[in-house]
């Protein structure tokens, strides 16, 4: 069964409406932001991020014994917390949650300007 630019163009639209509109429906604004919390005086609102990421494909082609096509798609999300915001007295202030991993890119950078300053005084 051979696939027409017209149906293979329809099959494309449909698998990216499918996709957006899931995507859609998991990129809210409470994917981010959690509900606040208060305590004494004190709320505050969790915050994370969001990585959204999806991809598809289609094809057709003819083998020795038949005709074949195919089509797929998928897509994930990786949410994590990166801090949370503090309010207090009408003001309020961004905290940070720091994990071992956000230093690796300073202990990297770090290591690479040490053998470059070694490189150039050798």
């Amino acid at each position: 069964m051979a696939v027409t630019p017209q149906e293979r163009s329809e099959l494309v639209n449909e698998l990216l409406d499918r996709i957006a509109q899931t995507v859609g429906q998991k990129a809210q604004v409470s994917t981010i932001f959690g509900e606040p919390v208060e305590r004494e005086g004190v709320t505050v609102v969790p915050v994370a991020k969001a990585r959204f990421g999806f991809g598809g494909g289609g094809g057709a082609g003819t083998r020795e014994v038949g005709q074949g096509s195919g089509r797929g798609g998928g897509g994930g999300v990786n949410v994590s917390p990166v801090g949370y915001i503090e309010v207090r007295d009408g003001d309020s202030e961004f905290k940070r949650i720091s994990t071992p991993r956000d230093l690796l890119p300073l202990v990297a950078a770090a290591c690479l300007a040490l053998i470059a300053l070694r490189r150039l005084f050798d």
